[in-house]
């Protein structure tokens, strides 16, 4: 008799720590979710409540979303939950990983959190400034750059707004003529010069001769855009 109460009272606990541990495991409510990197990020929660509903675990990447934010650049899912005491936390996952539903609660039924995604956006929004004010030239490079300008000799045009294009979807490129659809110098091998200052303040130039390869890696903010000084 006593072994019969205990062993019902080890399925009992057992069957507790299970129930508790499956909550535990599931404690966080989706908000909202975003692909993308650096300042280019698209919203994908319906997208991803899609997927959820008939996708305990998927890997992901551009094909899951059909969409392409940041040509060229290593992008992320960002999945923002609120816990049972209502503490925000972000979960991030980088293209080509597994996400795994189970961390959240209504996965697959897609009873999400709503409301309250503006001001998500923003306080993100808000923290990727600050982390970039803060990190400064560690963000890919020391030196920021100024302008660009594309010639040769005494004839130079101005191509920032052009190589700030170019940067957003290329890491590197090889520079020519039908780089920047001009020809200051006709007959003449021209150059790239990339006006920078470094962490100092120091001005620095950087001059590609025309068919060379440029390197954005040098370069902070080269893929986000933020140049100037």
């Amino acid at each position: 008799m006593r072994s019969a109460r205990l062993l019902k009272f080890v399925v009992c606990l057992l069957f507790t720590l299970i129930v508790t541990t499956a909550a535990l495991a599931q404690e966080y409510q989706i908000v909202r979710a975003e692909y993308g990197a650096g300042r280019r990020w698209v919203d994908v929660t319906g997208q991803l409540q899609s997927i959820a509903s008939s996708n305990s675990t998927f890997r992901m990447g551009n094909s899951t979303f059909g969409v392409d934010p940041a040509p060229g650049i290593v992008k992320s899912l960002r999945i923002f939950a609120r816990d049972g005491r209502g503490r925000e936390r972000r979960f991030e996952y980088r293209e080509g990983s597994t996400v795994d539903g189970a961390l959240f609660t209504g996965w697959s039924r897609g009873d999400w959190g709503d409301g309250d995604r503006d001001d998500w956006r923003d306080r993100d929004r808000d923290h990727d400034r600050d982390r970039d004010h803060r990190d400064g030239y560690n963000q890919g490079g020391q030196y920021r750059i100024v302008r660009a300008e594309y010639g040769a000799g005494n004839r130079w045009v101005n191509v920032t707004q052009r190589l700030k294009e170019i940067a957003s979807s290329n890491a590197t490129f090889r520079m020519g003529n039908s780089t920047f659809n001009v020809d200051p110098a006709p007959g003449v091998v021209k150059s790239l010069r990339i006006l920078t200052k470094d962490p100092s303040g120091r001005d620095r130039a950087f001059e590609y001769r025309e068919g060379s390869t440029v390197d954005g890696s040098v370069f902070t903010g080269w893929s986000r855009g933020d140049w100037g000084w």
